[in-house]
């Protein structure tokens, strides 16, 4: 095969998706969420407790110690059965139609990774128990890792026989057709998660007619979202904590709000937490989501094709094929996936403050919004200040005593 031909599809293929992504991220994301800019986060003393502070630096420095610590372990696997002999062997050995031998690939290095990371996910869901931040059985739990591996298995699934297809019947042009694959099935799978695996986890019911379902709806209204139905989730069976979202896309798109939130917080937190989560919908967050990922769906395929060595089935070593190199393509996708996250959420947090802006704005009840942030915090034993470099990393969402920060401004601005 001439490598060097489908090197020149694969950087092609990484320049069109950056240069979508660039598009999209300058067109959709709101680089300067907030009028005036971003206020300064306010002190934790101001906002809690001495005991509250120390309770939820204790549970965030342990849970860091177990997420961080099953990370790196699941990198080391991934790298050690990608660009060892082992993975490369093993797949290399398998029998059969090439799309089952790719499926039991993926099923056998995904069981070894969530093997190897077992251990963390047991300490950190103890830490949740005796924090009381988790209510469910350790057999529901059980359940729940056996429904989440077999989504991951699925999804994986379909995405890798996706690509060594194409590697298989398209030696040269692959990266291309396979990047605009991969592109899409960013798309089908954005549409298709609220219908197909949010209800694996959770049973959903519709709100009662009452005040609050008249107020949600009201501000849905308020915002030009159009919304189908106001449904609560039975998050109690797993957790205490506050949670709502804004589900799928057009005639199903869905206000979802957790029963812990329905059942234990006041009517103004409760619009709070609603009103920021159809600011999303509003501004259709999910659909720059989408386009995001699909464009770097795109460069991540080509940035394969760069990296990857000849894959097509020659004579010699281990009989390989492109099955074989399934482990690598995994390894470099676990790794990735760490690499980019700065990106990833510093995007998220400027689309997060944009919502918490808007809720301000529509419910203009700012000391609500304190008032639930607080709350919110209490109750999952938030680390107030999280250090820099892993609020940075890591953070998806602005810290807590940020977004006070930006409702203390909004309180203070000046009124006609």
């Amino acid at each position: 095969m001439d490598r060097s031909a489908v090197r020149r599809v694969a950087l092609g293929t990484v320049l069109v998706g950056v240069a979508a992504f660039v598009l999209v991220a300058a067109a959709r994301v709101p680089w300067h969420p907030v009028p005036g800019g971003l206020p300064d986060a306010v002190t934790a003393s101001s906002v809690f407790t001495q005991e509250q502070i120390d309770r939820g630096e204790h549970y965030a420095l342990w849970a860091r110690i177990w997420s961080w610590s099953g990370l790196a372990v699941a990198l080391a696997v991934a790298a050690w059965l990608g660009f060892g002999r082992t993975g490369r062997r093993w797949a290399a050995r398998l029998r059969g139609w090439w799309w089952v031998r790719v499926v039991v690939v993926v099923l056998g290095l995904t069981l070894v990774g969530e093997l190897a990371t077992l251990p963390f996910g047991v300490a950190l869901r103890r830490l949740g128990l005796d924090e009381g931040l988790v209510t469910s059985t350790w057999a529901a739990w059980g359940l729940d890792q056996v429904k989440g591996l077999l989504i991951t298995v699925i999804g994986t699934s379909i995405a890798v026989v996706a690509l060594v297809a194409c590697m298989r019947r398209l030696p040269r042009l692959w990266p291309a057709v396979a990047g605009l694959v991969a592109a899409l099935l960013v798309v089908l799978g954005s549409f298709a998660y609220p219908l197909v695996v949010e209800p694996v986890f959770n049973r959903f019911a519709s709100l009662p007619d009452g005040p609050l379902r008249s107020d949600v709806l009201a501000l849905a209204d308020k915002e030009g979202v159009a919304v189908d139905d106001v449904l609560v989730a039975d998050a109690s069976r797993r957790t205490t904590t506050l949670n709502a979202y804004v589900s799928g896309f057009g005639h199903s798109r869905r206000v979802v709000l957790y029963d812990t939130l329905v059942d234990g917080s006041p009517h103004g937190e409760t619009l709070s937490v609603v009103a920021h989560e159809l600011a999303h919908a509003k501004y259709d967050d999910v659909l720059t989501g989408t386009l995001l990922g699909a464009a770097g769906a795109l460069v991540g395929v080509g940035l394969l094709g760069l990296l990857l060595p000849g894959v097509r089935r020659e004579p010699g070593e281990d009989g390989g094929d492109e099955v074989s190199a399934v482990p690598r393509v995994l390894a470099l996708v676990a790794i990735a996936t760490v690499l980019v996250a700065p990106l990833e959420n510093g995007i998220s947090r400027a689309i997060e403050t944009r919502a918490d802006q808007t809720a301000l704005e529509v419910t203009n009840a700012p000391q609500a919004f304190v008032d639930l942030q607080r709350r919110l915090a209490v109750r999952s034993h938030a680390d107030p200040t999280p250090p820099a470099w892993s609020q940075w990393w890591f953070g998806s969402h602005p810290t807590v005593l940020q977004r006070i920060g930006l409702a203390n401004q909004f309180q203070a601005r000046p009124t006609d």
